[in-house]
């Protein structure tokens, strides 16, 4: 990838839980115009959350500070996607910043064959309830697309590297958004 001007990302997914990184002077932020979406690639065998441009979005996630703007690391995690520079909104003011999004060139909707972890879900929404409470996992829920993917519960047996134990309340806010969206766990 060629040089990038700005060192902050915008984290939507499961770079919001803190507990998967250590990226100094995370905080809270949005993007306008963009929505989060669940993809699947031939470079990966299950779903994972990209984002596409959607003027009439905006969604919440944490913009964090990338050391000494080397993004090798973070572009080794983050090897399906290629990264973008976009403007975040941080405590009311604009940061250019880069956010990460699978081309669509290289995804496709996804399909029974590519699930999506249970136990990436959790991770995800335990971010947003510890950055933005009860409402920022709806909100995560309402600015997501994707949902007719399978989900396949993982929970006893994690299968996502990053993996979080969530409390009985934060599994119920889980389930419970699953249900009403009609989501099918295998």
């Amino acid at each position: 990838m060629p040089p990038v001007a700005a060192r902050h990302f915008f984290g939507y997914g499961s770079l919001v839980n803190r507990a998967t990184h250590a990226y100094p002077g995370a905080q809270p932020a949005h993007l306008q115009g963009w929505r989060r979406v669940w993809v699947q690639t031939s470079q990966r065998e299950l779903a994972f959350l990209s984002v596409r441009p959607d003027p009439d979005c905006t969604i919440a996630g944490l913009v964090a500070h990338v050391p000494a703007g080397d993004w090798a690391a973070l572009d080794l995690r983050e090897y399906a996607y290629a990264r973008h520079p976009v403007p975040a909104l941080v405590a009311g003011a604009s940061l250019r910043v880069q956010v990460y999004a699978v081309p669509q060139d290289r995804s496709d909707a996804v399909q029974a064959t590519h699930p999506i972890l249970l136990s990436y879900l959790d991770t995800v929404v335990q971010g947003f309830l510890r950055e933005f409470g009860p409402e920022g996992a709806d909100g995560f829920f309402a600015t997501t697309e994707g949902w007719a993917a399978p989900i396949l519960n993982d929970r006893d047996a994690p299968r996502y590297p990053r993996a979080q134990t969530l409390s009985r309340a934060d599994r119920a806010t889980v389930d419970t958004a699953l249900q009403a969206i009609g989501a099918q766990i295998v």
